[in-house]
């Protein structure tokens, strides 16, 4: 058995599975401490690593795609403090965070585990019933039902909507954009025979938000309709990008290049706002 355990939380592997515990300190993002302890088998792993870096590093998880619902359902989006798939490793422990990381990987030789995409979830996703607020709404799931009620921060749009609830049964998928440096982060539920996209800020199947850099655990929600929607429902693909939102992400991306250019933005900064945003053309 190899466990590696630091203030940002605890790695067990026994060889078959990898049992991730976050830590309880208030560094700890609110994502990873509402998700709580995940237990994931050794078929479910594509990979491991160890990424150093001046303070320490980071031990990173990857998953096979389609074995996860919110590995899924984020698609890449979630970034060191709210990954529950990334360790924050103090520069002491770098040496052991490699030799977890070969750990795993001698495993993953032997057993062989297949590069396709699962054929079904492997980890059973967030637990139900589940709240989050985030921006301008509240959303509840409860396993069967999703509910939206808005706070003072709703456009007039979505007050003049009021509280919306759709049936799981009447959910074609769900789709979760972090907040970037030019756009607001959103969680939209699709319904099937939808009508077209509506800025997040007055689509009433949506709830967006402009300030809390992760929208909080709405992310988590996403995850826990994910997993309960039938899988040939959950990937059909959004409704493609008209030519108006083509236009508008190419202005973004050229705005996103300058800031990058001047320095106003990282370079992790800039490639995770460039990504949300061209996702938007797929």
């Amino acid at each position: 058995m190899a466990e590696m355990a630091v203030s940002d939380g605890v790695w067990t592997f026994n060889g078959e599975t990898l049992r991730v515990v976050p830590g309880s300190g208030r560094d700890v993002h609110e994502l990873r401490k509402t998700l709580g302890e995940l237990v994931i088998s050794i078929e479910a792993i594509a990979g491991v690593t160890f990424e150093p870096s001046r303070k320490g590093g980071h031990l990173r998880l990857r998953l096979r795609k389609g074995a996860d619902p919110l590995t899924d359902a984020v698609a890449g989006s979630l970034t060191a403090p709210a990954d529950p798939y990334r360790l924050a490793i103090p520069k002491g422990r770098t040496g052991a965070a490699e030799y977890f990381a070969d750990e795993i990987r001698d495993v993953l030789t032997v057993w062989q585990t297949p590069s396709a995409p699962s054929e079904e979830f492997l980890l059973p996703g967030p637990a139900v019933p589940i709240t989050t607020s985030a921006g301008d709404g509240t959303v509840h799931f409860d396993g069967e039902r999703v509910r939206l009620e808005w706070t003072p921060f709703a456009s007039s749009a979505k007050d003049e909507a009021g509280p919306q609830e759709f049936a799981l049964a009447d959910l074609a998928g769900v789709e979760w954009k972090p907040l970037t440096g030019l756009g607001y982060g959103s969680l939209r539920f699709r319904l099937k025979d939808e009508g077209p996209d509506k800025p997040p800020q007055k689509d009433p199947r949506c709830v967006s938000w402009g300030v809390q850099k992760f929208g909080g655990t709405t992310a988590l929600v996403a995850a826990a309709v994910l997993a309960r929607i039938p899988r040939g429902l959950a990937e059909l693909p959004p409704p493609p990008s008209t030519p108006g939102e083509t236009e508008t992400v190419l202005r973004h991306l050229a705005e996103l290049g300058e800031l990058h250019r001047s320095g106003v933005l990282t370079d992790e900064e800039f490639s995770t706002a460039k990504q949300a945003l061209l996702r938007r053309l797929e």
